[in-house]
């Protein structure tokens, strides 16, 4: 079956524009509700980040969910593993959040976890398309699903955070910057990182509904990695709107992505005894990520991009670790999905086992040379077959001599296609990337 709505991150798009509207939003809490009760289910959780369409699309899917007969526990404004979190422990059937990620406050999302925490098998996902089709019929009366607010959700996922590096972490002595964003771990992060000791200095935890990944986060840190170095903090902390990403910055304003962070926590799971076999990047992680961990003896595996086949190949594989050089980290010894709040933490435990700064930790990491161009464009579909894009692609690789590579993906998320070009040779490497997005560009103008 197509999907019609889903992509790899749930369903997504441009506020006030099919399918991001109340109406279709209204019937997709029905559809999946009463997917969810004919499998004997009857419990929901909702949450959100901080744009201001959630509030919206909140009511809708509580409607949508109670009209099929399902109850509904609001959470607020909470990270996205924060509802993968408490779905499991308060043994409800999904979890459901609205949030659009790193985009901007325009945008916004509806994505599903299962009862354990994971995102909802490609089935469920399938059935619920299928219902979308069907006409609306609501419940009798007397079989409205109930709706309540869980009021302490915060202060149980600060101290499930808080668990994953119980008798391991002191932060006493450190001063950390971390910006949340303006998203939905602005009330979180600060906490967690005080109550565990630091000294923290908080950027862009103000949420007005329209600031959400403005100008900061993980996709903008240049003002965090200005104020480390101006406060003469040991690092800053970047997350993402909704708290699943995390990228870091040294105590000299250098940023520390993603493929860095998972060679550190690989390294320390290693030296702890507890790698439980290798670790899972992507197509897209930089080569010196495989380059580095193969001289630890540690297996590495490509997956496919998205959080989702991460985890996909870490459970095929029976392994724990994975992640993504945009900042998804999986640890699947201590949660169920990417968290940017427990990641951070692991890599904080990392640092104080090794006795070492996050700089001298991403020592051990040469990245390669690599350059990314976002082409947008609306007719991505096919450009990848197309004839004049595989001769500038095989053009592309000779140029590189067997010393680099070449990937061009259409984004699960975004109307563009990502062009990453990457090799020994700088110089080289930026070059082919700009004239092989050139003719991407026009192939989908």
């Amino acid at each position: 079956m197509t999907r019609k709505y889903f992509g790899t991150d749930g369903v997504r798009g441009t506020v006030g524009q099919f399918p991001i509207t109340p109406d279709f939003v209204l019937k997709l809490g029905w559809a999946a509700g009463s997917v969810l009760a004919e499998r004997g289910q009857s419990k929901i959780l909702i949450g959100k980040d901080t744009r201001i369409s959630g509030y919206m699309f909140e009511s809708a899917l509580e409607a949508g969910i109670s009209a099929a007969g399902v109850d509904v526990l609001l959470l607020g404004p909470m990270p996205t593993p924060a509802i993968a979190y408490l779905t499991t422990t308060f043994h409800a059937q999904a979890g459901i959040v609205i949030s659009a990620s790193h985009n901007p406050y325009t945008d916004n999302g509806i994505k599903f976890f299962g009862a354990d925490g994971r995102k909802l098998p490609d089935s469920v996902e399938r059935d619920i398309e299928a219902r979308l089709d069907e006409k609306m019929e609501m419940a009798s009366a007397d079989s409205l699903g109930k709706v309540r607010r869980i009021v302490d959700a915060r202060g149980r996922y600060i101290e499930f955070c808080k668990s994953t590096v119980l008798g391991r972490l002191s932060l006493k002595g450190m001063k950390i910057v971390v910006d949340c964003a303006n998203g939905a771990a602005y009330h979180i992060a600060p906490d967690v990182l005080e109550e565990l000791g630091a000294e923290v200095i908080e950027l862009a935890t103000q949420p007005d509904g329209l600031n959400i990944n403005l100008d900061c986060g993980s996709t903008h840190p240049e003002r965090l990695q200005k104020t480390v170095v101006e406060t003469g903090a040991d690092l800053g902390i970047a997350l993402d709107g909704d708290a699943d990403r995390v990228l870091m910055v040294d105590d000299q304003g250098n940023l520390v992505d993603g493929d860095q962070l998972l060679y550190i926590l690989a390294l320390d799971r290693k030296l702890r005894g507890g790698l439980e076999g290798g670790a899972v990047g992507t197509l897209m992680s930089n080569f010196g990520l495989e380059l580095a961990l193969q001289r630890e003896g540690i297996p590495f595996g490509r997956a496919n991009v998205g959080d989702r086949y991460v985890i996909e190949m870490l459970d095929k594989n029976g392994w724990q670790l994975g992640g993504e050089a945009s900042g998804h980290i999986v640890c699947l010894d201590c949660t169920s999905t990417g968290d940017g709040v427990v990641s951070a933490l692991q890599v904080l435990a990392a640092l104080q086992l090794r006795n070492c700064s996050l700089r001298d930790a991403c020592a051990g990491m040469q990245k390669l040379p690599q350059t990314m161009i976002n082409v947008r464009g609306a007719r991505r579909d096919g450009v990848t077959e197309r004839d004049d894009v595989k001769q500038a692609i095989s053009a592309a690789e000779a140029r590189l001599a067997g010393k680099g590579r070449v990937l061009l993906r259409p984004s699960g998320t975004e109307p563009l296609i990502r062009v990453m070009v990457e090799g020994e040779d700088e110089s080289l490497v930026a070059q082919v990337c700009g004239e092989l997005a050139d003719t991407v560009q026009s192939a989908i103008a």
